[in-house]
């Protein structure tokens, strides 16, 4: 590894972690030239490419920074941990290579955030539905919100008596 500071190929790893929920690797290096201190990362290379079939039918690679920007929009100034927004992400791109060989729908990949998001924060929630369930109507979110409403608050931790 080189130091970015230096250039130079002596380094040594003084601390690894995992992180991410286990898939990726942080190690704190330690350039022994400058003496300087650096983090890297180690994450598993995708070899498959995931291809995301909107819905005109085009194609388009997946992007999990796109689906996180679009949480993040979603989010907004809500009460919501950058890292809890990461980690949706990171379970959501690993669940779709497990569970589609190729090409995903794009209908499936708003379905599965808005899920996790009605579970994280309700008016995330309900902003990302606004963009993925294309409402055409003030009525459809107001049936949107009487649902919220109808429903038990989940807990946090709680496990599903069910599996879904």
């Amino acid at each position: 590894m080189h130091c970015p500071f230096c250039e130079s190929t002596s380094t040594r790893v003084c601390d690894s972690r995992p992180v991410e929920g286990g898939s990726s690797i942080r190690r704190r290096r330690e350039c022994e030239t400058c003496e300087r201190r650096f983090t890297t990362f180690e994450r598993l290379e995708k070899t498959r490419r995931l291809m995301v079939v909107k819905r005109d039918d085009s194609r388009v690679p997946f992007d999990a920074e796109r689906v996180l920007r679009g949480i993040q929009a979603a989010c907004g100034k809500r009460p919501v941990a950058e890292d809890v927004k990461i980690e949706l992400v990171t379970r959501l791109e690993d669940e779709l290579h497990r569970e589609f060989d190729r090409e995903v729908p794009s209908e499936e990949i708003g379905r599965r955030v808005a899920t996790a998001l009605r579970g994280i924060d309700q008016i995330a929630y309900i902003r990302y539905a606004s963009e993925y369930e294309q409402f055409r109507s003030v009525e459809d979110i107001a049936d949107i919100v009487d649902e919220l409403r109808q429903r038990p608050p989940e807990l946090p931790n709680q496990k599903p008596l069910f599996d879904e």
